[in-house]
């Protein structure tokens, strides 16, 4: 059998083609994930931090266990397996989420831990080429420190100048290290587990290494209003079902430190988010910086053949 194939000019074989949802899955992830920063400040004025996490994970892993019982995807077929994705769910959920809100209550504003986590690309890009074997380019590296400083811009003429107890920085940082050791672990010893496998097991790990942290609080001061009742939705279904999700994936189909770039984005878009729902205020330099941090992330991103 004779089989005839004609290639069009300037089209990409159907094999190199990225399916729709990958395609959008950047920009899904940015909007749900900048969003998440607006709505957590929605949520923290009914709840305190760490319960709000714990109420946050406690609904993912009922959501994940009703899937999980419904379409009964396989389970990981060795201890090492179960350890690398309870691994990185630990890294992003408790230490990622639990250190950066254990920065908010010791005194951190919101700005300045978004500083910090927009370090995370920086500190990936450097660790990847050793961890990962990812080559990063000089103009990779540019776009890298222009979408930093275009970050930092945005972040410095929003925030408040204020004392801030020392503790506080260190959760932070700390913090920022959680999502650094996540991404890279999934990229390096992520396998192709179903994602209600993948999450189940992320979030009940993440969950119970959270439980501790609650000590520190009140748990019963949760004011069950319809506002804190939605802004949990948002958190749960948009931040940690499908950001998340988004998250892991791109970083499976891409190379990690291209795809921690897009974090780059946050800041400014959250700042943008705030300023339309919360009213707080977008200075010139803000909006300045948001456009250097665009162009940083296209040269770090850009895929240059």
């Amino acid at each position: 059998m004779v089989v005839l194939t004609c290639k069009l000019p300037n089209s990409a074989p159907m094999s190199d083609r990225k399916p729709l949802w990958l395609v959008l899955a950047p920009m899904i992830f940015l909007l749900l994930w900048a969003g998440g920063y607006t709505v957590a400040k929605i949520g923290l004025r009914h709840a305190p931090p760490m319960t709000l996490l714990a109420i946050r994970f406690g609904f993912v892993v009922l959501i994940m266990g009703i899937l999980f019982l419904i379409m009964r995807p396989p389970l990981p077929k060795t201890w090492v397996e179960w350890g690398h994705l309870a691994f990185v769910g630990v890294m992003i959920q408790t230490v990622y989420f639990g250190l950066n809100y254990l920065g908010f209550v010791n005194g951190i504003p919101a700005g300045t831990s978004a500083l910090i986590m927009s370090m995370q690309p920086i500190a990936v890009a450097f660790i990847a080429p050793r961890w990962a074997g990812e080559h990063v380019g000089l103009v990779q590296w540019f776009g890298l420190v222009l979408a930093l400083i275009g970050s930092a811009v945005v972040i410095l003429a929003r925030m408040n100048v204020g004392p801030t107890p020392l503790v506080g920085y260190v959760f932070t940082t700390v913090g920022m290290f959680g999502m650094v050791a996540g991404t890279l672990w999934e990229k390096r010893f992520g396998l192709s587990h179903h994602p209600v496998t993948a999450n189940l097991i992320g979030y009940g790990a993440g969950l119970i290494c959270l439980l501790p942290f609650l000590l520190l609080e009140d748990v019963t001061d949760v004011q069950w209003t319809w506002s804190f009742v939605g802004a949990l939705a948002y958190l749960v279904i948009g931040n940690s079902v499908i950001a998340i999700g988004l998250l892991l994936a791109m970083v499976r189909a891409g190379e990690v430190s291209k795809v921690s770039a897009q974090l780059f984005l946050v800041p400014p878009v959250a700042a943008i988010m705030a300023w339309f729902v919360l009213g707080e205020e977008m200075p010139f330099w803000a909006w300045l910086g948001f456009g250097f941090a665009g162009a940083g992330v296209y040269l770090a991103t850009h895929k240059r053949v």
